[in-house]
């Protein structure tokens, strides 16, 4: 029940002087404030143990208003990569509204980096910075001071693999889908309608159907569907799927799993949203 989650939460800021919670007035549930996602998701992960059930939004940045003026969070930025990925790390960054204020080139190969960069330019980068400097990268992140407002920064770059139906993935279907993008979830696992099970390969979400079972058939050779040969699944950390999810998709948190899912499971219920907001 909400007014459980409530109670647990108020008993959180009496020990904890980081945190600050509201009630929301645009859904039924609460604002939870917190320094940064690592100690948040420290809070879900604890409240998941205890064997609460609740949904999380994608975090967002606190905004302020100075003098009339918009200003927002920018912090300072440490990166230490590998001279190869020297281009990359700056071009990221430099999406991500990212302003480079010192850097030094080591003679082991390395340069460390400093950028002040908004806040919310870093949310999911991290995952995106180890993948595209192969796990070498260092980053290191702080907070700086509060600036003036950046401008827009672009979201995930791509779209999200979503379950048609109820049932269970089954090696087949996700054999079959392993070319249109990159697996969350191996064969075996109970999926729901609007869940995401995967990242599409282009922009734009797809609806996919990873309960699809092989045609049976005389020629079927006994144990056909084992042969199957399924890429590793990507699996995410609580404080990772925090990161990853976009403004339309929530973290669905049970003792028991951790799923993202879009906040309208049906794809009907998507398709009118998205043609009113156009």
């Amino acid at each position: 029940k909400s007014e459980d989650v409530a109670e647990r939460l108020i008993r959180e800021t009496e020990s904890n002087v980081a945190l600050r919670i509201e009630e929301s007035s645009a859904v039924a549930g609460f604002k939870v404030y917190g320094r940064g996602i690592l100690p948040l998701s420290i809070l879900i992960e604890n409240l998941r143990r205890e064997g609460y059930e609740f949904q999380v939004s994608k975090p967002e940045v606190i905004f302020k208003d100075v003098d009339g003026k918009k200003t927002e969070p920018i912090e300072l930025a440490v990166v230490d990569v590998a001279d190869e990925f020297l281009g990359v790390v700056i071009e990221k960054m430099g999406v991500r509204k990212g302003e480079m204020t010192n850097m030094k080139q080591g003679d082991d190969g390395y340069t460390r980096i400093e950028f002040k960069v908004p806040s919310r330019g870093l949310i999911g980068f991290r995952g995106e910075f180890l993948t595209e400097t192969r796990g070498t990268g260092i980053l290191n992140q702080s907070f700086y001071e509060y600036d003036f407002y950046k401008g827009p920064i672009p979201g995930r770059g791509k779209g999200v693999l979503l379950a048609m139906e109820a049932g269970t993935s089954v090696p087949f279907a996700l054999d079959n889908l392993q070319e249109r993008g990159e697996l969350f979830i191996p064969a075996g696992v109970s999926v729901y309608e609007g869940m995401i099970v995967g990242e599409n390969s282009r922009e734009g979400d797809m609806v996919v159907n990873v309960c699809k079972k092989k045609a049976l058939t005389n020629m079927r050779a006994s144990g056909s569907d084992d042969a199957v040969r399924l890429i590793p699944h990507r699996e995410f950390s609580l404080e990772q799927a925090l990161e990853y999810i976009a403004d339309d998709e929530l973290l669905e948190v049970t003792p028991v799993s951790v799923r993202m899912r879009k906040k309208l499971l049906k794809e009907l219920d998507r398709k009118r949203t998205n043609k009113r907001s156009e």
